[in-house]
């Protein structure tokens, strides 16, 4: 419920809003305007400021508190908190628009609520409010794009390993396999699978398997060139795409890459010392009009060629 801001200015003087970003050099006798026609607004730990439902004719300005900021739904995790100092709603406002976000008070929270009219006559008398109301939208903005980046690396990544996932995989297949056919070059794909991994997980955890698939891609993708691609393919498969690569160059990489994990007979983790594990490896080569899933079926039949010949090893 929005209150006068009389009682909360009998303890914090006006002067003091003046170090807030929003007011940062702006005169003390429109400060005073401002808030004499202001009010506060406190809310319980939960409670639902803004939400893309409602209309928004106000900037919030944190005063004690904090709020936390949730896309799509509220019960998605937050993708940041604004603390004291902070605003909220200022986009919405200025361009009349619903609300982007929900935005719910983390703990009991104030703000200041600044009418929409209000900071449009505060900028039209004060060229440092609305350089300071600038600068906040522009923060707000490179938030935005950062969170657009964000989204777009965590959808195209493996959160486990840091790999390409199986999306990202399909992408580099279409950019590589074109350009190979193009070029008249060969394109190879190694599949991989880590040997014995349920008996692995059993024995040591499934914290320790997980360390294991970061040592497995942590290894491998050190001794790629830039233009290789590997990628988490599921569970404990990799999957390597190999440009402009022929078979037996793709062997020769291929038995590299294998002996080099057999030779980790143990590795530290965060869980203490663990043994290291093998790969076994199918191979396939690009053949024309090649899908992706039609090269990682045949570098997968490869792959249980490799197993049932006693693993860590290489067939295709």
């Amino acid at each position: 419920m929005a209150a006068p801001l009389s009682a909360w200015l009998a303890e914090v003087p006006v002067a003091s809003l003046k170090d807030l970003r929003l007011f940062k050099g702006v005169e003390t006798y429109l400060l005073e305007a401002l808030i004499a026609r202001s009010a506060t607004r406190s809310l319980v730990a939960g409670e639902c400021l803004l939400s893309p439902a409602m209309i928004n004719q106000y900037m919030y300005l944190i005063l004690e508190g904090r709020l936390r900021v949730h896309l799509g739904s509220p019960e998605n995790p937050p993708i940041y908190l604004l603390g004291p100092g902070e605003c909220s709603g200022e986009i919405s406002f200025m361009d009349s628009e619903r609300p982007s976000a929900h935005v719910i008070a983390e703990a009991d929270t104030q703000v200041l609520c600044l009418h929409r009219d209000l900071v449009l006559e505060l900028i039209e008398r004060s060229s440092k409010a609305m350089h300071n109301l600038l600068g906040i939208l522009c923060e707000r903005m490179r938030r935005g794009n950062q969170l657009i980046v964000d989204t777009e690396r965590n959808a195209n990544v493996d959160t486990l390993t840091g790999l390409f996932n199986r999306r990202r995989l399909e992408q580099l297949f279409e950019r590589e396999s074109t350009r190979c056919a193009f070029n008249r070059q060969p394109l190879s794909l190694l599949m991989l699978d880590v040997d014995h991994f349920k008996r692995y997980n059993d024995t040591h955890g499934h914290l320790a398997g997980d360390y294991a698939l970061c040592l497995v891609a942590n290894t491998l993708r050190d001794q790629l060139r830039p233009k290789d691609s590997m990628a988490r393919y599921g569970g404990e498969e990799f999957v390597i795409l190999l440009p402009e690569i022929d078979r037996d160059e793709a062997i020769a990489i291929a038995e590299r890459l294998r002996q080099s994990l057999a030779e980790i007979k143990d590795f530290y983790s965060p869980c203490g010392k663990l043994p290291g594990v093998t790969v076994s490896i199918g191979l396939a080569q690009m053949r024309k009009a090649d899908s992706l899933d039609e090269l990682v079926g045949r570098a997968d039949k490869s792959l249980y060629q490799a197993k049932d010949a006693g693993r860590n090893r290489i067939s295709g």
